[in-house]
């Protein structure tokens, strides 16, 4: 199967991707979190703030050590009353699996400078290098961030692995949104302490993997993302970096770790979308997002909604009562101001190239229906008249959600074909991204509105797609949101 088939089949056709026979060995599951062995270790504080209002900027190891708890720790144990047992973080993954790894480059307080890769399990630094690398990384990056300004960078991997194991070649989509809610929730809590931020997709990726120690068939960097006390310098201006030329500088280095599976099977597919994802030079980075129209987006009605009220709003609330209902929403009226506070909390970060449509139902004078956001103008703009909660339930591939107990099906769209733009395949990587960052900001919204969210990929898409006439566009991920009420659990926070 070539790429493009298989970017093709990932999306509209899933069961092509996948062995018919496929049994997963649950016995020789992964580890959620990479453990490595015979580093040296610094332990984080468990001491952390429960409010933003207790924390402050200082580039101290107290608050990296509530920094990086609220961007990726293990932050509450479950059990409900299937004596199903879980563990979860603040950003959402499919199937609890959690494929991506949080690496930083630092230079704070109390730490020695290098690179550090952040043992969830434990709550601790890993150091893997000690040293200045603002040159290396700046050179990864094309020249485009001045390093020397910024305290650090944080360095999102995916091991491939990880949630192969369960979902197959279906995992390469699920990798991408994955990093995406993980780099959305570095982005927000960012935001709360202080921190500016630059996200780049962009960059060498064999330079950035040596300098990890990553071994590219098992694990690559998806995103690097640049962390400063003031403005991160930027320039959309760079150099032509190679990735041959700054490799031989930095010595080998040994990335001894466990995984606890002692059968790995062959994920040739993953490996090949990964290397033809990859950048070898810095000379053509420029992507160029067109601006698509869907059909039927011009004529219907227009709602003009309310501008969202200043909320005193506790982010470490929001992010701790996160909850993913699936049989438990219940359907209640939605006020027009709640909706109108998602669209704008998803949508606040410009440079995306996501759009979002939603099919609402028992909405504050919205006629049922299937919409679409325009942000500019903070307006919806009917396609499709009706109750369409038939349609959504009937598109379902799995049937985890009661569709008809839900007002509001959110769907996020991009073009359907982003690996023909300027970046090849690496395009459809970057998109799962955006799509997942827009994600975890909708979800946040939500739960600070006391509503429950459940991201779900097994939708027919080409249901969804014609729900909202579109024919250069195609919808990435469904995210039902809602009143609900909580199953039975036992909960509790792991700090």
């Amino acid at each position: 199967m070539d790429l493009d088939e298989f970017l093709y089949n990932l999306h509209y056709d899933i069961d092509r991707i996948k062995p018919p026979d496929l049994e997963i060995d649950w016995d020789d599951a992964p580890l959620p979190y990479k453990l490595y062995q015979d580093r040296p270790i610094i332990q984080l504080s468990s001491d952390i703030p429960h409010s933003f209002e207790e924390l402050d900027s200082a580039l101290t190891l107290e608050n990296m050590s509530a920094f990086l708890w609220y961007v990726y720790g293990l932050a509450q144990f479950s059990e409900d009353t299937m004596n199903l047992a879980r563990s979860r973080r603040f950003a959402p993954s499919g199937g609890g699996l959690y494929p991506n790894e949080l690496y930083l480059y630092l230079k704070i307080e109390d730490l020695a400078e290098g690179i550090y890769h952040y043992d969830v399990a434990h709550h601790r630094l890993v150091l893997l290098r000690e040293g200045n690398f603002d040159a290396y990384l700046n050179y990864a990056l094309g020249g485009r961030c001045e390093l020397s300004g910024c305290f650090g960078a944080a360095l999102i991997s995916t091991m491939f692995w990880k949630n192969f194991f369960k979902y197959n070649n279906f995992a390469y989509r699920l990798q991408g949104l994955d990093a995406g809610a993980l780099i959305g929730q570095l982005s927000e809590v960012s935001k709360r302490f202080g921190y500016s931020h630059h996200v780049c997709f962009q960059f060498l990726d064999r330079v950035a993997n040596h300098l990890l120690g990553l071994d590219e068939p098992e694990e690559s960097v998806y995103a690097i993302v640049p962390l400063a006390k003031s403005e991160v310098v930027w320039s959309n201006e760079g150099n032509d970096s190679k990735s041959n030329g700054l490799i031989t500088t930095l010595p080998k280095l040994d990335s001894n770790h466990f995984v606890r599976s002692e059968k790995v099977l062959d994920y040739s597919m993953l490996v090949k979308m990964n290397e033809a994802s990859m950048m070898e030079s810095m000379e053509t980075t420029n992507w160029v997002r067109e601006d698509e129209k869907g059909k039927g987006e011009g004529e219907g009605l227009l709602i003009w909604l309310p501008t969202p009220e200043q909320r005193d709003v506790d982010f470490s609330e929001a992010c701790l009562n996160r909850y993913s209902p699936e049989m438990d929403f219940t359907l209640e009226k939605i006020t027009q101001q709640q909706l109108a506070v998602l669209l704008k909390e998803a949508t606040k970060i410009s440079e995306s190239g996501i759009k979002i449509y939603g099919c609402f139902y028992n909405v504050e004078e919205v006629p049922h229906g299937a919409y679409r956001y325009d942000p500019s103008s903070h307006t919806l703009r009917l396609i499709q008249p009706g109750d369409m909660r038939v349609h959504l339930q009937s598109a379902m591939t799995m049937h985890n959600v009661n569709l008809y107990q839900v007002p509001l099906c959110f769907h996020l769209v991009g073009v359907s074909d982003p690996h023909k733009k300027g970046l090849r395949f690496r395009g459809y990587r970057i998109q799962q991204m955006e799509a997942g960052m827009m994600m975890q900001r909708l979800l946040l919204a939500s739960s600070a509105l006391g509503l429950g969210g459940h991201p779900l990929l097994g939708f027919d898409v080409a249901s969804a797609d014609d729900i909202y006439r579109l024919e250069h566009e195609s919808c990435l991920i469904q995210i039902p949101i809602g009143p609900y009420q909580p199953r039975p659990w036992l909960k509790g926070r792991l700090i």
